[in-house]
Formats: structure tokens, C-alpha cells, sequence
């Protein structure tokens, strides 16, 4: 799917993309910080290390910002429900049904 990318749905996309990853960021953080607090062993601070080292690998492959991958990426987000439809609006009904095609996959 190689769409063209209007200034306005670049906008649309910046902010949901953005929006996206300050939840899921912010969700790791608290996870991190109860994780932190209950530290009382070695192999609990490495368990903190294991969690933040899979995460930061989960966040590098899921946040895709390149034109081509946004479509994919939306639909991901929209599935695990860091975004609302509502964050997308703005964006060409095509690029909507495409989202709504692989979310349906």
C-alpha cells in the first residue's frame, strides 16, 4: 500500500502516532516504577532489566513513523487500543478502510 500523504494527514498521523506512544510509554513507566519498588534481590533488579530490554525492543519495532508503514501501524495501535478511531480523523476514507482491512485480518 504506497499511499500519498496529504499536510494535513501528515498532522493527523504526527499526532496520533505521538499520542500512541506517550500512553504506551507512560504504561511502561508505571510498570517500571511498581517493578523498581519491590526490588529486594539481585535477580529482581536484573527481572526490571529483562522487562525495560524487551519493551524497548517491542516499542523500536512497533513504532514505524515512515509513510509506508503508517497504515499498518494504525491498524496495530488501533488493535491494542493505545488510539481511538477518533485520533485518525482527518485521514482519506481509503486510508481508513485500509486500516479497518488489516484490523479485520
Amino acid at each position: 500500500m504506497n499511499f500519498k500523504w496529504s499536510d494535513s494527514e501528515k498532522k493527523v498521523a504526527r499526532r496520533a502516532f505521538d499520542k500512541a506512544l506517550e500512553k504506551e510509554c507512560a504504561s511502561i513507566m508505571a510498570r517500571f516504577k511498581d517493578m523498581a519498588a519491590k526490588v529486594e534481590k539481585p535477580e529482581d533488579l536484573w527481572a526490571v532489566h529483562d522487562y525495560l530490554t524487551k519493551q524497548q525492543r517491542a516499542i523500536d519495532e512497533k513504532y514505524d513513523y515512515r509513510y509506508s508503514q503508517l497504515i499498518f501501524v494504525f491498524a496495530r495501535l488501533l488493535g491494542e487500543k493505545w488510539i481511538d478511531e477518533k485520533d485518525l480523523h482527518g485521514l482519506s476514507a481509503e486510508k481508513l478502510q485500509a486500516i479497518q482491512y488489516i484490523l479485520s485480518g
